[in-house]
């Protein structure tokens, strides 16, 4: 039986790729305050401007591609049991070849009913006013915003307790609930810790291994490291 590999990445991974992130750019995402475009009030106060911000993710999605980080992860798929836990809405990871990733905080390609959030449809093109769902509410981007509930942490926290071995890729660990899924491993699970800039982790029992590189390049050196290339 496979070693199970569970691996939590951020931001981090997908801007080797194009994607712009809010981590180092002062609460700025795209030029937007977060609080404008990734939280229900903004989406109250503002819906036309929340629907034109995705719709601009959306089409920059389609222009992006994969890195090798990506690939390396699905890759490792032939050694190993690998569960993507993602904080990115992109899809990135199924594009490369992952078959197991549970999204923390929505999809991009995704739109919901804003009465119902179990109503979730595909959906690769503009969102617009008048998109509507099947009893006439407006669709909304399927996407968690702050201050939302994260439906998919509890499957997320199963996931992390029964890993053999736990990565964390080009994140903060500053955005909760997603940076506390590390205290749920077991204490005999070996951590990787992927980050160029990586922030001391208090209080952690288990056996951790550090790679201050970028996503790619850290990415390569954990599989040689798993897979007993290197020390």
């Amino acid at each position: 039986m496979k070693k199970k590999l569970v691996v939590l990445t951020g931001a981090g991974i997908s801007a080797e790729s194009g994607i712009k992130t809010f981590r180092d750019s002062d609460g700025l995402w795209e030029r937007h305050n977060v609080q404008d475009v990734a939280t229900p009030g903004g989406w109250y106060k503002n819906p036309a401007l929340v629907l034109d911000f995705y719709n601009q993710r959306r089409r920059q999605l389609k222009e992006v591609v994969p890195n090798a980080a990506h690939y390396i992860l699905a890759e490792l798929e032939s050694e190993f049991n690998v569960h993507i836990i993602t904080q990115n809405v992109d899809d990135l990871h199924e594009r490369a070849g992952s078959t197991q990733v549970l999204h923390l905080h929505g999809e991009l390609l995704k739109v919901r009913s804003t009465r119902n959030p179990d109503y979730i449809l595909k959906w690769t093109e503009d969102l617009n006013f008048g998109d509507f769902d099947e009893n006439q509410n407006q669709l909304r981007p399927h996407i968690v915003w702050f201050g939302e509930e994260v439906p998919a942490l509890e499957e997320a926290v199963s996931i992390t307790e029964t890993a053999d071995y736990f990565a964390v890729i080009g994140t903060s660990l500053q955005v909760y609930p997603a940076a506390g899924l590390i205290d749920f491993t077991k204490v005999t699970t070996p951590l990787f810790y992927i980050d160029p800039k990586p922030i001391k982790i208090p209080n952690l029992r288990n056996q951790l291994q550090v790679i201050p590189e970028m996503a790619s390049k850290g990415v390569e050196i954990m599989k040689n490291k798993l897979l007993h290339k290197i020390p």
